[in-house]
This record gives structure tokens, C-alpha cells and sequence, in this order.
């Protein structure tokens, strides 16, 4: 018992800080929209988009968890679970300050489907983490083909959605491709 009150005291101090720098780095806490919602499952170019606690980018989110997750297992086996699980919302929260930096943001502007981007609230931040701790959970406990097979359903039903998910999201970072881009422009 007393361990698992110290794992829920982690998670939510690491939540508790997140939250504050993404604060100071001037992130607005919600929508400035004046709506908060749970969920939002508007079009990728919508301006709530990334600013309620979850929508369709967390797919990726949760995926960023199952990555993180496997990676600490492959190079930490004997790390107990929870810090596992910790560690793969750590690595989350520093992705998550790094993505919310005005470099990252201006760059994520020049693709088609986040022209007016302007960064996550510190509500949807917070909700990515806690996907991305999903994501660890679900890695922890699905065998290794169901994992997989979650990664690829997420990632057909973000593509489905939206018109794009982390595999298109990572192309269009790192070497936009021109007809990915008009596609995606298309919706």
C-alpha cells in the first residue's frame, strides 16, 4: 500500500512540475477558447486542436508510451515496473517541453496540417503524459503481438481520422515530403 501511494506521490509531482514549466515557457493552462473538454475530436486544423485534454494526436501519445516503455525494458531489465512506467512519462514530459519550445513549434507550422499551431495548452500536455503512461501500462501488460497490433490500429485509426499519425507526423518533422503534405491539405 504505502508503495503505491509513493508511485501515484511520483506521478503526479512529475505531473505537478511539468505543468509549472510549461507555464512559465507562456503555454496557456486550457483552451483559450473558454471550453474544457475531455475530449475533442475535431479536424487536426481545428484551433481546440491540442488544447483539450485529449484528442486524436493522443493515439500517438499513447504510443510514445508502449516506445518508451520498450526501449527502458531493453536497456534497464531489472528496473521494477513502476519505474518503468515513470520513466517512460519522464521521457514524455521532456518531449513535450521540447516540442512546446518556439523552435519546434515554428517548425511543426510549416506542414499542412498545423499552419496555426501555437503549442499544447498545459491541459493537453498534461493529457498527453498521462496517454504516454497509459501506453507504458499496456506495453507492461499485452504480449508482444498484441502490442503490436495495438500500435497499428491506433495508428490506421489516427490515418483514418485525421489524416495523420505519429509514422506521417515523424516524416513531415524530419524531411516534409511535398505529396504527404498536399494529401494531408486535402481534408
Amino acid at each position: 500500500m504505502q508503495r503505491t501511494l509513493w508511485i501515484i506521490a511520483g506521478i503526479l509531482g512529475l505531473l505537478l512540475v511539468h505543468a509549472g514549466l510549461l507555464f512559465f515557457m507562456g503555454q496557456p493552462l486550457v483552451c483559450e477558447c473558454a471550453q474544457v473538454s475531455f475530449w475533442y475530436g475535431g479536424a487536426a486544423l481545428d484551433p481546440q486542436n491540442s488544447q483539450q485534454f485529449a484528442d486524436w494526436y493522443s493515439l500517438s501519445h499513447i504510443i510514445h508510451g508502449i516506445f518508451f516503455y520498450a526501449l527502458l525494458t531493453f536497456l534497464f531489465p531489472r528496473l521494477p515496473l513502476s519505474v518503468r512506467i515513470l520513466g517512460a512519462m519522464a521521457i514524455e514530459m521532456s518531449w513535450e517541453l521540447f516540442e512546446n519550445t518556439d523552435m519546434v513549434i515554428n517548425h511543426y507550422r510549416q506542414q499542412a496540417l498545423a499552419e496555426g499551431y501555437s503549442g499544447d495548452s498545459v491541459l493537453n500536455s498534461l493529457g498527453d503524459v498521462v496517454c504516454a503512461g497509459v501506453g507504458a501500462f499496456a506495453a507492461s501488460r499485452l504480449r508482444v503481438w498484441m502490442t503490436i497490433a495495438l500500435v497499428i490500429a491506433l495508428e490506421l485509426l489516427a490515418l483514418y481520422a485525421i489524416h495523420d499519425n505519429l509514422t506521417l507526423n515523424i516524416i513531415q518533422f524530419i524531411h516534409p515530403i511535398d505529396a504527404i503534405g498536399a494529401w494531408q491539405a486535402s481534408i
